[in-house]
C-alpha cells in the first residue's frame, strides 16, 4: 500500500476525454470534485461544469439535477460529444447515469463514465473512459483494445519500479542541475558521445524534448557527437496525442534537431522501454541521458542522468542510488494549452554553460 498521495481514477478518466477531444465533460458529484484539474483541462479547450451535488443530493438522488445540468449544458456550448464522469459522491448513492442522459434527450453524443476516487490504481478510471467511448462509437475496438494494453502496462511498471511500489515517498528537490550539465558538456568537449533519450507521457513530452534539443546545441557547439531517441511516433495514440508528437516533431526539425531513432507513441512509453534500449545499445554512447519517464528505460542506471517532474518519483530515483536525478518541477502545469517546446531548467543550464564560454 503506498501511504504518499497517488493520482485519481476520476482525473484519470478525465484526462482520457480530453484525449478523445470530447467537447464537454459532465463530472456529476461535488462542486469541489477535480476542481484542479478541470481548471487544467479547461486551458486544453474541453469544457468541463459539476452537477455540484449537495447535502439533500446525497440523501434523495442527483438524477434530476444531472438530467438539468447535461440539458443547459448542451445549449450553452452546442457540443458534439459529451461525457459524464462519476465520481465517489455519485456512485455511493447509485447513481444510474445513463438513464440520466437518455433521459435528458441531447441532440449530441453523450455517454456515462462509472467511475469514482476508490477503484485502485489511476489508470482503472482511464480504461473505464476508453470503455465508454468505445461503447459510444467514438473508438474502433483494436484501439480501444491497445488504449487497455497500455495503460495496464502503466500500472504495472509503477507497481515495480515506480512511486506506486514504495509505501511512502517524501517529495525532494535533489541535486542541482549544474551538476549534470556540467557532466554533459564534459563529455561532449572531451569527443566522447551523449546518448539522449526521452520516454514521456503525453503532455509532458512538451517539456522533457528541450533536454533533447538542449544536447543537440551542446554538441554543435563543444563537439563530440550524439543519439538521440524519442517515443515520437505521429501515427500512434488517441487523436490529441498523436497531434501532440506532430507538433514536437516538426518544432525539433525547425531547430535543426534530428532524431536517430523514433520508438512508439507518446502513450507507450511502458511499453517501449526493451525496443528502446535496443535502439540505444549500439549507439557507442559514453552517457545516456534519460528524460520524462527514466524508470521505463530498464537498463537505467546509477551513473545515468536523469530528468523527471514528480517531486516523488525524483526521491525514488536518488533512493536507488542514482546520485545525477534531477526534477523539472511543476512540468504538468507549464505544459498545459501549450503547443511549443517548453525549456527545462536542465536544458536552459547547460546553455548557460555554453554562453559562459565553457
Amino acid at each position: 500500500m503506498s501511504m504518499h498521495p497517488r493520482p485519481n481514477p476520476i482525473v484519470a478518466a478525465l484526462y482520457t476525454l480530453r484525449d478523445l477531444d470530447v467537447d464537454v465533460v459532465v463530472i456529476h458529484g461535488p462542486a469541489g470534485c477535480g476542481f484542479m484539474a478541470s481548471r487544467m483541462i479547461e486551458e486544453a479547450g474541453v469544457r468541463v461544469v459539476t452537477t455540484s451535488m449537495g447535502e439533500n443530493e446525497l440523501i434523495f438522488g442527483a438524477s434530476d439535477r444531472l438530467v438539468s445540468t447535461l440539458r443547459d449544458a448542451e445549449f450553452r456550448f452546442r457540443p458534439d460529444t459529451m461525457a459524464v464522469i462519476g465520481t465517489c459522491a455519485s456512485m455511493i448513492i447509485g447513481e444510474d447515469m445513463g438513464s440520466a442522459v437518455r433521459r435528458a434527450g441531447l441532440s449530441c453524443k453523450a455517454f456515462p463514465v462509472d467511475c469514482h476516487g476508490c477503484m485502485g490504481n489511476n489508470t482503472e478510471g482511464a480504461v473505464r473512459a476508453i470503455n465508454s467511448a468505445e461503447a459510444a462509437g467514438l473508438l474502433d475496438p483494436a484501439e480501444a483494445n491497445r488504449q487497455r494494453i497500455v495503460l495496464r502496462a502503466a500500472t504495472d511498471m509503477e507497481h515495480r519500479c515506480g512511486m506506486a511500489g514504495k509505501d511512502y515517498l517524501s517529495p525532494v528537490s535533489g541535486p542541482t542541475k549544474l551538476k549534470v550539465a556540467r557532466r554533459i558538456a564534459d563529455t561532449l568537449s572531451e569527443g566522447g558521445r551523449v546518448a539522449a533519450v526521452m520516454l514521456a507521457k503525453k503532455e509532458l513530452a512538451y517539456r522533457f524534448a528541450d533536454v533533447l534539443a538542449a544536447v543537440d546545441e551542446a554538441r554543435d557547439s563543444l563537439g563530440g557527437s550524439t543519439f538521440l531517441a524519442a517515443n515520437l511516433d505521429e501515427t500512434v495514440g488517441l487523436p490529441r496525442i498523436r497531434g501532440y508528437a506532430r507538433d514536437i516533431n516538426r518544432e525539433l526539425s525547425s531547430r535543426g534537431v534530428v532524431l536517430d531513432a523514433t520508438v512508439g507513441g507518446l502513450d507507450e512509453y511502458a511499453v517501449v522501454g526493451d525496443r528502446m534500449t535496443r535502439a540505444v545499445e549500439g549507439s557507442g554512447a559514453d552517457l545516456l541521458v534519460l528524460a520524462g519517464i527514466p524508470h521505463a528505460y530498464p537498463g537505467m542506471g546509477p551513473e545515468d542522468i536523469l530528468v523527471t517532474d514528480q517531486p516523488r518519483q525524483l526521491a525514488n530515483y536518488l533512493s536507488m542510488g542514482c546520485g545525477y536525478a534531477v526534477g523539472e518541477i511543476s512540468s504538468h502545469s507549464l505544459v498545459m494549452n501549450t503547443r511549443r517546446i517548453v525549456p527545462t531548467e536542465t536544458g536552459d543550464t547547460l546553455r548557460d554553460l555554453l554562453r559562459d564560454g565553457f
